[in-house]
């Protein structure tokens, strides 16, 4: 008897057996084997390129056309490797539900929350529209929207992602399925509606014995969350096992290097590298000064007060973090430091001299010296320019030397993030994320800035490359003296990186002060709330 067959029992729902898949010629996933218990959460993880989704889609029968697959995934009795597409039919949305990942590409942007949702009403058993507009707007109040007549009424761009993820989630266990598979359900959210959307999926677990598939590469929260671990890298199992066994003591050298490059898993991963020095910030002079600023959209009633009366100073050569969830006012800020938008009032200073109300040409030499990574280096890069282009772009914009001495200047900014010659050439499309997101750090750091502004920098990037990619900040930080601004929810890599912290929320300023005081004896309830959020393995 096989180590799976001793796994299957009655209270087996789903049965993957020696699945391989295969794109065109090339194999992306090898002979994998796992069950999923009937009310059990079992969590497939790894990099990207481990064949997560491919799994994830053999299960629902949506893998694109031309692929070939072997193996079986049994399904209550049924092969759906095999099983005829009119039969996979009636299975999808009533016994096999589905939460994508991305809630604002999910849904018709055209189309009222209510027009799509009677769609997944039409699995249920409810015989008229009326009872199943009744059908849909129970399971809203049920998954915690607080107004389901006016979520309703609302198209999707009215709701936030947290809104739009409970929609989908409530949709997906309407019908009652089985099984429920979840693909990367809560990347896209805060740390705190990640806490609440994972909360409300073992709840429906648990009332409705719901099994959970989910799709992640989101460690912590595979530790925290799941029964059971799937552990892939290039498509094949390198590890499974109860959760608190393969992250108490992984077996695998790969799943011991996943972990340890977890901050919330790994408290010390980044300490280890110098980041939490033991220098005194308040002993440097403060290089960016935010002094009672405040930015209001609208007028009378309807005025929305993005930022209001925030301040705090990054002293040079550290790193300051900005945390709270969306709408807390961290990208407003960045945006009045950076100039591209104007406070209403408060006072912005870089190195003593005011961010606005200067000339063009005093605003224009400002700039030079704060440079920003964005969030997504899968939409930052131009794909049609090649990196030396890319990264040589504001020498040639600040008119900086001649062509010999600009074309140098990229080869050393490239060979500073540990990318040599061979990537001039390149397009971001040739590109890793990671080797994507240090182009983008490359481009920052040609000019020379003394301010970097990091914003999320690794929040869409697999956590292997994060540690790359911090340790590669952490590194330059020490070598040339930079200063950071550095914006994100992950408030475990905070702990880890930044020297001083200030918590935003609706655009106040709840905490503020050195990480270790924060983080250690947090003083406002808010400041705890983020904190208790963080995933941490059982």
């Amino acid at each position: 008897m096989t180590v799976l067959e001793e796994r299957i029992t009655t209270d087996t729902l789903l049965t993957v057996s020696g699945l391989t898949v295969a794109y065109g010629g090339t194999r992306v996933v090898h002979g994998v084997d796992f069950t999923v218990g009937r009310g059990r959460t079992v969590a497939v993880i790894g990099e990207s390129g481990s064949g997560k989704s491919t799994i994830a889609k053999a299960v629902l029968g949506l893998l694109p056309a031309g692929s070939t697959v072997s193996g079986s995934v049994d399904f209550a009795g049924d092969d759906l490797v095999t099983l005829p597409d009119q039969r996979f039919r009636a299975l999808r949305g009533r016994r096999i539900g589905f939460i994508p990942q991305d809630p604002a590409t999910a849904l018709n942007p055209v189309r009222t929350i209510g027009s799509q949702a009677l769609e997944a009403a039409a699995l249920t058993d409810a015989p008229t529209v009326e009872a199943r507009r009744a059908a849909v707007l129970a399971v809203f109040e049920r998954v915690g929207l607080t107004d389901p007549e006016r979520v309703w009424r609302s198209y999707p761009h009215e709701l936030s992602g947290g809104m739009l993820q409970r929609v989908l989630i409530g949709l997906t266990v309407l019908p009652e399925p089985d099984l429920v598979v979840a693909d990367e359900p809560t990347s896209a959210l805060d740390v705190t509606i990640q806490k609440r959307i994972l909360d409300l999926l073992q709840q429906l677990r648990a009332e409705r014995g719901i099994s959970l598939l989910f799709i992640t590469h989101d460690l912590a929260v595979a530790a925290e969350r799941a029964d059971d671990l799937v552990v892939l890298r290039d498509g094949v199992v390198e590890e499974q096992g109860p959760a608190a066994r393969v992250f108490r003591a992984p077996r695998s050298e790969y799943a011991r290097l996943l972990r340890a490059d977890v901050p919330a898993l790994s408290p010390d991963r980044y300490r280890s590298t110098d980041v939490a020095r033991s220098r005194s910030a308040s002993d440097r002079p403060a290089h960016i000064s935010v002094s009672g600023v405040a930015r209001h959209y609208g007028h009378g009633d309807r005025t929305v007060r993005a930022v209001d009366g925030v301040s705090f100073d990054v002293r040079a050569g550290t790193t300051h973090a900005l945390v709270g969830e969306s709408g807390s006012g961290k990208t407003t800020t960045v945006r009045m430091l950076l100039g591209l938008e104007r406070p209403d009032a408060g006072r912005i200073a870089v190195d003593g001299v005011e961010v606005h109300g200067r000339s063009k040409a005093d605003l224009r030499r400002v700039r030079r010296q704060l440079q920003l990574v964005y969030q997504n280096p899968f939409t930052s890069l131009d794909p049609t320019w090649q990196v030396r282009r890319i990264v040589g772009e504001p020498l040639d914009r600040f008119r900086v030397g001649t062509r010999a001495s600009r074309a140098a200047a990229v080869r050393e900014a490239l060979d500073s993030v540990g990318l040599d010659d061979r990537y001039l050439r390149r397009r971001p499309t040739d590109l890793s994320g990671g080797q994507r997101q240090r182009v983008a750090i490359a481009r920052a750091l040609v000019l020379r800035p003394e301010v970097v502004v990091l914003d999320e920098p690794t929040s869409a990037l697999d956590v292997t490359v994060q540690a790359g990619i911090i340790g590669l900040l952490t590194r330059l930080q020490r070598e040339l003296g930079l200063t950071y601004l550095f914006v994100s929810h992950d408030l475990a890599l905070v702990r880890q990186v930044a020297d001083t912290v200030t918590v935003l929320r609706h655009g106040r300023v709840v905490e503020s002060g050195p990480v270790r005081r924060v983080f250690h004896d947090p003083r406002h309830e808010y400041t705890r709330s983020l904190l208790d959020a963080v995933p941490a393995a059982s």
